[in-house]
């Protein structure tokens, strides 16, 4: 069965990630650009590190090569970004990138992108689930690689060049040229390292690397950056003494940070900092756009330089959607992805991490001062969040309990308002909120609780604990 959550289609590598089914959305998806008149004009495909990536990346390639459809395939392992910007750039109907993010290393999968390179929507992935469920696996051919790479069907392509000039140009590389900054880079096992050392080395930064090997097993960790899994970039940072250590998920569209001070910024710090600067030194004007479990203290910066902050279901799908609705600045979750006005419509781990590098070079400032320039002038506010496995029965129990009764804990907060648009989403008056839903990618209960202290925060994350038999 293949569905596509948050992030496109994830399974577990050998269960329903399998060459099969694999091909199967390949000819689902050639059928749909049949149908719609655009297979003339060919797909572009990549992929990551992860275990099988390369060769269903192949077999997707020989399903289209069968049905006639050119693809192109990028021939060394990528950054989910440089497809993305491939099929804006050469304005291609679609996109297909092998990779799970930052799963764990069991799984695989596939994200797709439409037009303009956007994530697929809502409205597209159920097209292409409907398309799926109307494949016999009698009607699924495939063309032997190497015939159809003489008959022009499968071309090899490697575009990183184009995808990383884009990102130099729209940097101020000579103010970083001037600061000679130091940075360390985690590419997490994954594949940004050729990427943002190639960046860095152009604006003459010292760069220093680590776990840049191919492992598909991620040195045992997940492939997601978050304090728990970046201590070994904290330790660096603070060794080599540098201004700055930048860490990417498995396929480079997320991004985490240590600050100057060995500190971990949550991804919510960062699309903070990055909207201010965006705002107040670079003189950008226009709204910012989150989703529902990022923190509220984007509303408050939005609100100083008397701008507006949006909120939507999380999926970057309705980032990239509202932010085209808006012209917002920036869009992005507290996951660690994020986008900014001008460049690709989807998350780029790489581009954020260029544009922290150029915050700090023009501003003369360290991460740890910029941010609290921004706590002094918007406000303290913290954030609890804890991540629950549970089976299916305990799914169900509390899908009905939330979702369906529409139950909530007894809180020792004044209430505002109830939300439902993705999850049960509580906000208080006292300008708090906490959110209990369930992960569109992993088999998870997710609880996110902002409030004015870390105390208060941790108290009602406890309560939801109890009430929910957590």
């Amino acid at each position: 069965m293949i569905n596509f959550g948050t992030g496109g289609w994830r399974a577990i590598i050998g269960d329903e990630f399998t060459k099969k089914n694999i091909q199967i959305m390949s000819k689902a998806i050639a059928d749909k650009m049949k149908s719609e008149g655009v297979e003339k004009q060919g797909i572009v495909l990549g992929y990551d590190r992860r275990f099988l990536s390369k060769e269903a990346m192949r077999w997707a390639g020989q399903v289209f090569a069968a049905e006639g459809i050119t693809s192109y395939l990028i021939n060394k392992s990528s950054p989910t970004p440089l497809v993305m910007f491939y099929v804006m750039k050469h304005k291609l109907p679609y996109g297909m990138m092998i990779t799970a993010s930052h799963n764990p290393a069991v799984y695989n999968g596939i994200k797709v992108f439409t037009k303009g390179g956007r994530d697929a929507d809502a409205e597209q992935t159920k097209d292409i689930e409907e398309y799926i469920a109307d494949v016999r696996e009698d009607q699924v051919k495939d063309m032997e690689y190497d015939k159809a790479v003489l008959a022009g069907l499968i071309q090899e392509i490697y575009p990183l060049n184009e995808y990383l000039d884009n990102i130099i140009a729209a940097v101020d590389m000579d103010v970083i040229r001037r600061k000679g900054l130091k940075i360390v880079i985690d590419p997490m096992y994954g594949v940004s390292e050729t990427s943002l050392t190639t960046i860095f080395h152009t604006a003459r930064c010292e760069v220093e690397t680590i776990n840049e090997r191919h492992d598909t097993l991620f040195g045992g960790k997940l492939p997601a950056p978050s304090a728990a899994t970046l201590h070994g970039l904290q330790n660096a940072v603070v060794d080599k003494r540098a201004d700055i250590g930048i860490a990417t998920d498995g396929d480079a569209d997320r991004i985490g940070v240590i600050d100057d001070t060995g500190r971990f910024l949550h991804p919510n710090d960062i699309l903070v900092l990055l909207y201010y600067y965006l705002v107040k030194y670079k003189g950008w004007r226009g709204p910012v756009v989150r989703n529902i479990a990022t923190t509220h203290l984007l509303d408050r910066v939005a609100e100083t330089f008397g701008e507006t902050c949006y909120e939507v279901p999380v999926g970057f799908k309705y980032i990239s959607s509202k932010m085209n609705e808006t012209d917002a600045v920036i869009g992005g979750e507290s996951s660690g992805g994020l986008t900014v006005r001008g460049h690709i419509k989807g998350k780029d781990g790489i581009y954020a991490a260029a544009l922290l590098v150029e915050m700090v070079a023009a501003t003369g400032k360290k991460l740890s001062e910029i941010y609290r320039d921004i706590k002094a002038e918007c406000g303290d506010i913290y954030m609890e969040e804890r991540d629950y496995k549970f089976n299916q029965e305990k799914k169900d129990e509390i899908y009905k309990l939330l979702m369906e009764d529409k139950k909530l804990p007894e809180l020792d907060f004044e209430m505002e308002k109830i939300s439902y648009l993705d999850g049960s989403k509580v906000y208080l008056k006292n300008g708090g909120w906490v959110i209990a839903r369930f992960s569109g990618t992993e088999p998870l209960l997710r609880i996110f609780c902002e409030m004015p202290t870390r105390e208060e925060a941790k108290k009602i994350v406890k309560t939801y604990e109890t009430f929910l038999g957590l």
